[in-house]
């Protein structure tokens, strides 16, 4: 048999609108079955995905509230020493003594105050034998509250017991659908490579026969780059952005009260955002290969891509600078990278040589 010549390949590739809207339904269709897999699996990892995602944000909250204890604990040294704490004279020694009780031992202070002669007089009600030699509880109650009359107390307290580095839910079905959105994250990760296969399935319908190996080239690509992007925003990300925006807070003498909904969509929306935009070097290949850029445009139009760039960080990242700029540089270097892509695969030349 002869083979086929260019006609019969470009015939074998032509598709019409209407089967390309069916490819696509039927693409979209495998999809969200994938995703509902996934999603049905994720529910056995649902409230372990929870704890997970909290940790970096308990993470900052505590570094927050460690700092602020220690900028009280340093301005109290005189009360501290007045109370009979052990802390020495020398500044640098004050220093060390701070590091030791607050970083090393994660323990904060608090301070509170008590009327000795009320603490006497329930100490003694409590257990005369022990507490039988001291002063009779007060007997006028407006003196319980005489400022005059109250004792600066301070107490220590781990820092991993403070209810202030738990995020709070404000409704009773918040943890419910905390529960089913952290199952869906775990859903679109394990669902990620066959719906990054139905993508491409649904490209190289519309590829020359010989070219429709893509596929198998460039899928685990895809899917590599997506979880590199998703996770440099778990790993690397979470961190500077918390310490970026905490810092604020800090500045202005306002603490955190964190709901737990909305650090969770913040953490969905990160590692996705991060993830697609990962796909920028094939994107560009695309572009290159269906003809409406080449490598000299890519050359050419850098600085105008550079921007485009930030201003898509921008929008795919939440209101603070950090995040904007962890994305647009990464994604900055990808463009390189996609240009490097479309000079290793160009236009006359099919991807899939190198693999035959």
């Amino acid at each position: 048999m002869s083979p086929k010549d260019d006609q019969d390949l470009f015939e074998e590739s032509t598709m019409t609108f209407g089967e390309h809207l069916e490819e696509l339904r039927v693409c979209l269709f495998r999809s969200l079955m994938g995703l509902a897999v996934g999603f049905v699996v994720g529910l056995f990892f649902g409230s372990s995905v929870v704890k997970f995602i909290e940790t970096p944000l308990e993470k900052a909250l505590g570094e927050f509230y460690q700092n602020h204890a220690d900028e009280e604990v340093t301005a109290r040294v005189d009360e501290l020493r007045k109370a009979g704490y052990p802390v020495p004279d020398d500044p640098q020694e004050v220093k060390k003594f701070v590091q030791t009780v607050i970083k090393d031992k994660n323990l904060i202070l608090e301070e509170i105050y008590i009327n000795p002669e009320e603490l006497f007089g329930k100490l003694k009600a409590a257990n005369p034998e022990r507490f039988g030699d001291l002063p009779e509880k007060v007997a006028d109650p407006e003196e319980l509250f005489d400022a005059s009359k109250l004792e600066p107390v301070f107490i220590w307290r781990p820092l991993d017991k403070d209810s202030r580095l738990r995020p709070k839910g404000l409704n009773a079905h918040e943890a419910f659908v905390i529960y089913i959105k952290a199952s869906l994250l775990v859903g679109i990760i394990i669902s990620c490579p066959w719906i990054f296969y139905q993508i491409w399935t649904f490209v190289a319908a519309g590829l020359y026969r010989n070219e429709r190996k893509f596929v198998h080239v460039f899928l685990p690509m895809s899917i590599g780059l997506f979880l590199a992007g998703a996770a440099m925003a778990f790993f690397f990300v979470f961190k500077p952005v918390l310490d970026f925006l905490f810092g604020f807070n800090e500045r202005l003498g306002i603490d955190p009260d964190l709901r737990i909904s909305e650090w969770l969509s913040f953490v969905l929306m990160l590692p996705l955002g991060f993830g697609v935009s990962f796909q920028l070097p094939l994107a560009m290949l695309f572009l290159e290969r269906i003809g409406i850029f080449d490598v000299e445009a890519y050359l050419s139009k850098w600085r105008v891509a550079i921007l485009v760039i930030f201003i898509l960080a921008m929008f795919l990242t939440p209101a603070d600078p950090t995040s904007m700029l962890l994305m647009a540089v990464p994604l900055t270097i990808l463009y390189g990278g996609g240009i490097l892509l479309c000079k290793w695969f160009p236009r006359n030349r099919s991807p899939v040589d190198s693999v035959d």
